[in-house]
């Protein structure tokens, strides 16, 4: 142990595609493994795995591929951002595949994860939208608001039929305005919503991130959204139907209007955070306890070491001995 190590508990990840060019929505089991692996060198203990828009089948697919792998505790279930997306805000989810929800859909997800699904994303000014908050909500998944176009009124409806979460604030969602709060005035004011944040440096000034971490009083959650690039070489790659192209280790669509989720994992926005004077009981809460209250779990037995100099994760096991 030196002195710029840190004994934290494991990370929780609610929002992560994938990792060393495999993407949970399409990959095999053997190679979420790998993803999974790959994010736990970094201090990621517990992961959700998200599943981007495909066609209704490739979903159900997905599901049953990925469910197998909660069952046996590799991953802490499954998250579905899409198909019920808006699309004017849907980033890298391809419009094709983006529609409103059914309640016959949302059986049929819910059927095909046999209680693995923990987590769907859905814009809630969508016809039927509200009514699969509901019956999501009673399910027992917790419905996270994101890719909206809602004004606030329809926010809080949501958040009164069961939305709990904000799928990464302030992206895939209108700005700020004081005479339009939208998605955004609601994940902050709102003591209901625990609020996503990505703080990899780009999907986030940092002036915004301490904006969202003010705000919202210890509801704010790290989450990654790292893609199938994290852990590779620049170039180009696929998600939710979308062309990406990976440059400097920013994810863009390939024609460039918008960000493609991360390459980074939770442990750079832990450091970040501690680096812009974040007081680390709070950096600790944002990158593991609040995520395990969204998903009903208790706190984890994992610790890792992070050294703050090199970012080096190692099992506090290994620095114990």
């Amino acid at each position: 142990m030196t002195a710029h190590d840190l004994v934290v508990p494991g990370f929780v990840d609610l929002h992560a595609h994938g990792a060393l060019g495999h993407d949970f929505a399409s990959c095999s089991a053997d190679q979420a493994r790998a993803a999974v692996a790959h994010h736990a060198g970094r201090g990621t203990t517990t992961m959700v795995a998200s599943i981007a828009t495909g066609t209704p089948d490739d979903t159900v697919a997905a599901l049953r591929r990925l469910g197998p792998l909660v069952a046996e505790g590799v991953l802490a279930g499954l998250h579905l951002e899409g198909p019920w997306l808006s699309p004017a805000r849907r980033g890298a989810h391809a419009a094709g595949l983006l529609h409103a929800p059914t309640p016959a859909e949302v059986d049929r997800y819910l059927d095909a994860a046999v209680g693995t699904l923990r987590i769907v994303t859905i814009a809630p000014e969508l016809p039927g939208a509200l009514d699969a908050v509901a019956r999501l909500t009673a399910a027992g998944v917790v419905v996270a608001i994101g890719h909206t176009d809602a004004d606030a009124d329809t926010v809080t409806r949501a958040v009164d039929a069961g939305a709990r979460l904000v799928t990464h604030v302030f992206n895939g969602m209108p700005p700020l305005h004081h005479r339009a709060p939208g998605p955004v005035g609601v994940a902050l004011t709102d003591p209901r919503l625990h609020v996503e944040a990505i703080v990899d440096g780009h999907h986030l000034d940092d002036v915004t991130v301490d904006l969202v971490r003010r705000s919202t009083g210890g509801r704010m959650v790290l989450v990654s959204d790292a893609m199938a690039a994290t852990g590779c070489d620049d170039g180009r790659y696929r998600i939710a139907g979308s062309d990406v192209v990976v440059s400097d280790g920013v994810a863009m669509l390939a024609d460039g209007s918008s960000l493609a989720g991360s390459t980074s994992t939770v442990l750079d926005g832990f450091l970040r955070l501690l680096a812009a004077g974040t007081p680390l009981d709070e950096a600790v809460d944002a990158s593991s306890g609040r995520a395990l209250a969204v998903l009903g779990l208790p706190a984890t037995p994992d610790r890792i070491v992070v050294d703050t100099t090199t970012g080096r994760v190692r099992p506090h096991t290994e620095a114990s001995a």
